[in-house]
């Protein structure tokens, strides 16, 4: 990235937070963040040492590959790091680390302080969060507790990622953004304990440790890799329901349950249901129809975007819409070579869907694309512009706003300098009850 482009960066933050007064700025640069990356001096990383590290808990996140990591920062990256004051005076914002070695973002020390720079200038200070007690504890198995139950969104999130791999294989099935695949194998590779199914037993293990030491867990989410055909003998909704099952027999009511797995048939649903489950995620990643098909072909053959719908729909009616919160994937509606070639036609479509499902009572929530460059279309490009994820961020809280929907639960507080969901600024731009 040439000194012309990175200084171009700096006045478009600039120019996008006075064209959006309505959006906070640390929103805006948060997105900023997410789409291009942070990168770390040495001395930041030298302190980031003795923080949380980054768990790689499902996919890479980042913007080059563990093999061009030259400071090794997949092994001393902080998971996340909180921005607050500064020259821009910022409100405390929780953003997830996306390394990038080339972003014009970078975490230094300036004046003995850690302070987020773009292109060298100071915007504000960052802090890292400490690892809880259990990091440094091991499973009787001898696999590290952070491995089989790491936390993100500072802490208040357990998130367990059952089963590393997925059965959409390949480029004609894979979801065209997503590395899951490839980033088990890189991991594995670099010497990382990536455990590739998760049994009951260490789950309940890792958490009967956690709900003894830790305090700032609010909630977890079971997740993991697509089935299309069984694993260990099981269908998707059996594997993935006996965790759940298993965490709510020994830990009732601990912490808020979340589920994140294909969208599948009302009577499944409903096994989730019985098995504890209270928030449900079928992702639909991205609106358009054509766009559907192309960049999700394995979920387009086995069940098709109007029956993804379809489901999404019918699991509110088990769970209460407020309790069904899809995820898209923000950006890939630009994606090259298929997407929308403007951002008036990329934040049209995506605000149809949002439309759709809001008026419904259902709430999508939005995870800002990372172009993981082990993924299909993260290979070939960079993100959606700035100007794409500031305005989707005003049509998500306008839209949430006009249907007089309730904060998404699950995720913690709302509002700037109170949200901590960290891969999207969706919970910073919520606007506090009147």
């Amino acid at each position: 990235m040439g000194v012309t482009e990175r200084q171009s960066q700096l006045a478009e933050v600039e120019a996008l937070v006075q064209r959006f007064p309505d959006l906070p700025p640390e929103a805006i640069v948060k997105e900023d963040l997410l789409r291009t990356g942070l990168a770390f001096s040495e001395d930041a990383l030298r302190i980031a040492a003795g923080f949380k590290p980054k768990a790689y808990f499902i996919f890479s996140f980042d913007l080059i590959p563990i093999v061009q990591m030259k400071q090794e920062e997949h092994l001393r990256a902080p998971e996340e790091v909180a921005l607050e004051g500064g020259p821009w005076d910022f409100r405390r914002v929780i953003v997830s680390v996306r390394v990038n070695p080339s972003s014009p973002y970078r975490v230094e020390l300036h004046d003995g302080q850690l302070t987020l720079t773009l292109e060298g200038r100071p915007l504000c200070g960052v802090t890292y969060q400490h690892a809880p007690a259990y990091y440094a504890r091991t499973a009787r198995n001898g696999k590290p507790l952070h491995e089989i139950a790491p936390t993100i969104e500072w802490g208040y999130l357990i998130y367990l990622t059952i089963f590393r791999l997925c059965q959409y294989f390949g480029k004609h099935e894979e979801c065209q953004f997503c590395d899951i695949n490839e980033n088990y194998r890189q991991q594995v590779k670099a010497g990382r304990p990536y455990t590739q199914v998760k049994t009951v037993a260490e789950v309940l293990e890792a958490l009967e440790v956690i709900a003894a030491t830790d305090t700032a867990s609010g909630a977890y989410t079971v997740t993991g890799g697509s089935i299309t055909s069984t694993l260990q003998g099981k269908a998707e909704v059996d594997f993935y329901a006996q965790y759940p099952a298993a965490i709510e027999a020994k830990f009732p009511g601990r912490w808020i349950s979340k589920m994140v797995v294909q969208a599948l048939p009302k009577d499944q649903v409903r096994q989730f249901k019985d098995a504890g489950v209270q928030i449900y995620h079928p992702n639909y990643e991205v609106w358009n129809r054509r766009l559907f098909d192309l960049i999700c072909p394995g979920k387009a053959r086995y069940i098709g975007r109007d029956e993804w719908i379809r489901r999404i729909l019918d699991a509110a009616t088990v769970f209460g819409p407020d309790k069904v919160i899809p995820n898209f994937v923000a950006g890939i509606e630009m994606s090259r070579p298929h997407g929308f070639p403007t951002v008036e036609e990329a934040i049209t479509s995506t605000a149809e869907g949002l439309e759709f499902f809001m008026a419904r009572g259902v709430c999508p929530r939005f995870t800002t694309w990372c172009p993981e460059p082990l993924s299909l279309l993260g290979s070939t490009q960079g993100g959606a512009p700035l100007e794409y994820h500031a305005r989707l961020l005003q049509t998500w809280r306008d839209t949430h706003a006009r249907h007089r929907l309730p904060v998404p639960p699950g995720y913690g507080p709302p509002g700037i300098g109170q949200a901590i969901f960290s891969v999207s600024a969706f919970m910073d731009v919520i606007r506090p009850a009147a």
